[in-house]
């Protein structure tokens, strides 16, 4: 398969650590206020305490959205007391009226818009009203009246966009976490009934071996007895035996072989030895005469590997090529490569069809997918499988020369 591009790779891993990416985010904010305001601002200890009470808590936002807001406004209040002037952290109250929408609980999502914009009309008094909690109201109205109206609807309307972003928010948040545990149970479901489809063929199996093998067994130990026995003293009795197992032998390894044919798919391959990595040119020779254009790479020199291993890597070509001719579609081409490294076997096999969507199509099962993976992990191996970035489809897997113990 090819590779994920690095972007992806990062908000992958970015996504998986949410707490540590509100930690930087939070860092960076600071700094980037301390570096705007540090040298304009009159900002005294008590300015910039206040600043790091309201910024700070943005950390904890998503993973404790009610006690990061509980500082917020506890702050808010005391800079309200404490302070002249507006500071520019208070950016972190819409951004905490969002946290509690998208993260919080519904009723400290409700209360955090009433917090937010009783907030916006009680800096609009104290900062541009020239209203003073500790000496009581200055001259208002010589302030501008309208301007305090203003200013407080301005920041009302930052609080409640903010307030909306966060439920739309909290909804796909919702809708996800509803796909997840859907999906959960429908993988549950199908574990289930593979578990049940195995236990049940493993009941017919065991009945049908049973039937073949104990009575087979049992006529032979029996004629071998009786034939130790008289061999002593009839020899002709000795020699029926012996052909009577004989023929027991015979009629039990025919039904044996029928009963592992039922497993097998062709009739051709039924009692042919087992193919390895060498079969594979003339597996993709037969493909090819059958109307799919492909191509086989080989690179690096063969190396000795155990029958199993080849065996598998010769069934995950056969297996993958066989679903590029079900799913691929008209006009498409495909690649076998075979790569020879140093402790392993690569096999990967990509068409440029449209088997992506195939294979993901409601009726698909994929239980060839299932058996190559299967396959590879019992020789200590992988097999990665998926869509290809363009079109197509990839199935990559890598096969060690020995199995690590």
């Amino acid at each position: 398969m090819e590779p994920t591009p690095p972007l992806t790779r990062l908000a992958d891993r970015l996504r998986a650590r949410p707490f540590e990416v509100d930690i930087a985010l939070a860092a960076l904010l600071g700094l980037g206020l301390l570096a705007l305001f540090g040298a304009t601002a009159s900002y005294g200890p008590t300015e910039w305490l206040l600043s790091a009470g309201l910024l700070a808590p943005l950390a904890w936002r998503r993973r404790a959205p009610v006690p990061a807001a509980g500082v917020v406004v506890v702050t808010g209040l005391a800079e309200l007391l404490l302070s002249d002037q507006f500071l520019a952290g208070n950016v972190a109250a819409p951004a905490m009226v969002y946290a509690l929408a998208a993260y919080g609980p519904r009723w400290a999502a409700r209360a955090g818009l009433g917090a937010g914009l009783v907030g916006a009309g009680l800096a609009a008094l104290r900062y541009f009203g020239g209203y003073s909690f500790s000496s009581g109201p200055a001259d208002l109205y010589g302030r501008g009246l309208l301007e305090v109206v203003v200013t407080a609807g301005g920041i009302g309307v930052l609080v409640l966009a903010s307030w909306s972003m966060g439920m739309v928010r909290r909804g796909r948040l919702q809708r996800e976490a509803a796909l997840r545990e859907r999906a959960q149970l429908l993988e549950l479901e199908r574990d289930q009934e593979l578990r049940l489809a195995a236990s049940t063929e493993r009941a017919r199996i065991a009945r049908e071996m049973h039937d073949v093998v104990a009575h087979s067994l049992s006529v032979v130990i029996a004629q071998a007895d009786g034939g130790r026995y008289a061999g002593r003293t009839d020899p002709e009795a000795a020699v029926g035996a012996l052909e009577q197992i004989s023929s027991t032998g015979r009629q039990a390894l025919a039904d044996m072989r029928s009963l592992l044919g039922v497993l097998r798919e062709g009739d051709a391959q039924q009692f042919a030895p087992q193919p390895d990595v060498a079969a594979v040119p003339a597996l993709v020779e037969d493909v090819r005469r059958s109307g799919l254009d492909v191509d086989l790479l080989t690179e690096g020199e063969p190396v000795e590997m155990a029958g199993g291993a080849q065996l598998a890597a010769y069934r995950i070509v056969q297996e993958s090529l066989t679903n590029v001719l079900k799913h691929a579609g008209p006009a498409s081409r495909a690649w076998v490569r075979l790569q020879w490294r140093a402790d392993a076997l690569e096999v990967s096999v990509l068409d440029d069809g449209r088997g992506a969507a195939a294979m993901l199509a409601p009726d698909g099962n994929g239980q060839g997918v299932i058996g190559m993976r299967e396959r590879a992990v019992l020789h200590g191996g992988r097999l990665e499988t998926g869509p290809r970035h363009g079109g197509g489809f990839g199935v990559h897997a890598v096969l060690p020369y020995r199995r690590r113990r």
